[in-house]
């Protein structure tokens, strides 16, 4: 993968903690540049640290799947595209909250970002084997770009929220899952057909 190939994969992962970012500014009442950071460092520093592990676990079974390593590469970005485009399509309870209701207290406890953090970096965590399968990744260049790429899109979408509610929380969901089944696709075509 290129690094323009791996930059746009980065967007389309971070898509998910954006719109959990946008559920949490609706949520907060009056956001501050501390909630942000908060979001931003959370959702950034696991959205990098996850496709790492994915990428280490990954490279300890390569050797043994390579004849059929772009299929578990464009299975795992599919899947993963798939869900988010299921999700985007549910109701989600967390973006209900309008402005009649009370903000959280507890919205940036440890806690609480810990769990949202984990549950928007499993995505990551594929991504990352499917990155040991490629073998021709620059994991550096990928993990810094998901990480600063999820840092600035959460924290941003942290005032999005506040200051829009959920009203783009589908359409990010929605076209990142649709970019990851591109990609997923795009690697199984070049191996298939160009012997990529």
């Amino acid at each position: 993968m290129s690094e323009i190939e791996l930059l746009i994969t980065a967007i389309a992962l971070s898509m998910d903690a954006f719109a959990v970012a946008v559920c949490k500014g609706l949520a907060t009442g009056e956001v501050k540049f501390k909630h942000m950071m908060i979001t931003g460092a959370w959702f950034g520093g696991f959205q990098a640290l996850m496709p790492l592990l994915g990428y280490l676990l990954g490279s300890l079974f390569a050797s043994y799947i390579t004849a059929f390593d772009h299929w578990i590469s464009f299975a795992l970005l599919a899947i993963i595209g798939a869900n988010m485009i299921k999700e985007a399509f549910e109701k989600d309870d967390e973006c209900e909250c309008k402005d009649g209701c009370k903000p959280t207290k507890n919205a940036f406890a440890f806690l609480t970002m810990l769990t949202m953090a984990i549950a928007t970096s499993i995505d990551a965590l594929a991504v990352g084997i499917g990155y040991a399968m490629l073998g021709n990744i620059n994991i550096i260049f990928a993990v810094a770009s998901i990480g600063v790429i999820t840092f600035i899109i959460s924290a941003v979408g942290v005032k999005i929220g506040a200051i829009f509610g959920a009203k783009y929380k589908f359409v990010a969901e929605l076209v990142g899952g649709i970019i990851l089944i591109i990609m997923g696709g795009k690697i199984l075509i070049e191996h298939l057909f160009f012997g990529g």
